[in-house]
């Protein structure tokens, strides 16, 4: 990386993706104090809820309670959503911000949406073009951009081809999500470079998973490659429910800690990050992964 130091900005993801997959029912106030608690450390966009069927994510079955007790926030609130019926659900929640899914593997298609990967991205460009007609902004994440938990391997240039599709609806951002944590870094530097071409001028976002221990240096290689936004969860939270062996989301904390010390700016306070993390951690009812919130401040305060 040359020149100025960069702005990176952090999507907050532990409400959602964090929430989605955990084996013990967290309430609706928890969840809004979580929330409450990330936009003061100063996140700036968080994930809120997703709306999809109770039946298929039941954590998530109270996505309108939690939109309506965060509506006097100062952030970009986001509600994941996979079809039009969740875009109606989540406008009508007052979600700032729309947040679609297509699959870039036919497998996690149908395991995740019903559809196959080519109908996810008609799914997605119908809820962008709804969106905007709301008023609401709109982006897409590709997932299983770096491989599949059903399909294997994922090309580089099928990937690329989605984007050059999407491109087309004009999301705000496409984000490429490691759906398992299976990439490395020089996969996501040959992804990005390809999903730029595809999609010129549209920023780009990623989303990655730290099942196989490279998520923070996936992170640090799309943000030189040119990626402008990270996910994280606190405390490193987070799992699929329909995507076996995905573990947690890249631990928000200590993604901080490596851009704070490395001279890039993100606005948000990694002390209080980590002070939420241990707070997180008495409301699951068990320790999570992230590493910062188990260790001593560095430097140590004088």
């Amino acid at each position: 990386m040359t020149g100025a130091r960069p702005q990176v900005e952090i999507v907050e993801v532990a409400p959602r993706d964090g929430l989605q997959n955990e084996a013990c029912e967290v309430s609706t106030e928890d969840k809004v104090t979580l929330i409450r608690r990330a936009v003061a450390a100063g996140v700036g966009r968080i994930e809120v809820a997703s709306f999809v069927h109770p039946r298929r994510v039941p954590r998530m079955a109270d996505a309108e309670a939690v939109c309506a007790a965060t509506a006097d926030l100062y952030a970009i609130r986001i509600g994941l959503v996979l079809n039009l019926r969740g875009a109606e659900r989540a406008i009508a929640a007052g979600v700032d911000e729309l947040g679609a899914v297509v699959s870039a593997s036919d497998g996690f298609g149908i395991a995740n949406q019903g559809r196959t990967s080519d109908e996810t991205v008609d799914d997605a460009i119908a809820i962008l073009c709804r969106g905007r007609e709301a008023g609401k902004r709109g982006q897409v994440t590709i997932s299983t951009a770096f491989g599949c938990p059903f399909d294997g391997e994922v090309a580089v240039d099928r990937v690329a081809a989605i984007a050059r599709r999407l491109a087309d609806a004009a999301p705000i951002e496409i984000a490429l999500g490691d759906t398992i944590g299976v990439a490395v870094p020089d996969q996501v530097s040959r992804t990005i470079a390809a999903v730029r071409a595809a999609a010129p001028g549209i920023p780009i976002r990623c989303h990655f998973h730290d099942t196989r221990n490279t998520a923070i240096a996936n992170g640090w290689a799309a943000i030189e490659a040119g990626a402008v936004t990270l996910d994280s969860a606190i405390g490193g939270l987070g799992g699929c429910p329909f995507a076996p062996g995905a573990s947690g989301n890249v631990a928000t904390e200590d993604l901080l800690y490596l851009l704070a010390r490395s001279g890039v700016h993100t606005g948000i306070d990694p002390v209080a990050i980590a002070d939420t993390a241990r707070w997180l951690e008495s409301v699951i009812g068990r320790p999570l992964p992230g590493r910062l919130a188990r260790v001593p401040g560095f430097p140590a305060a004088r």
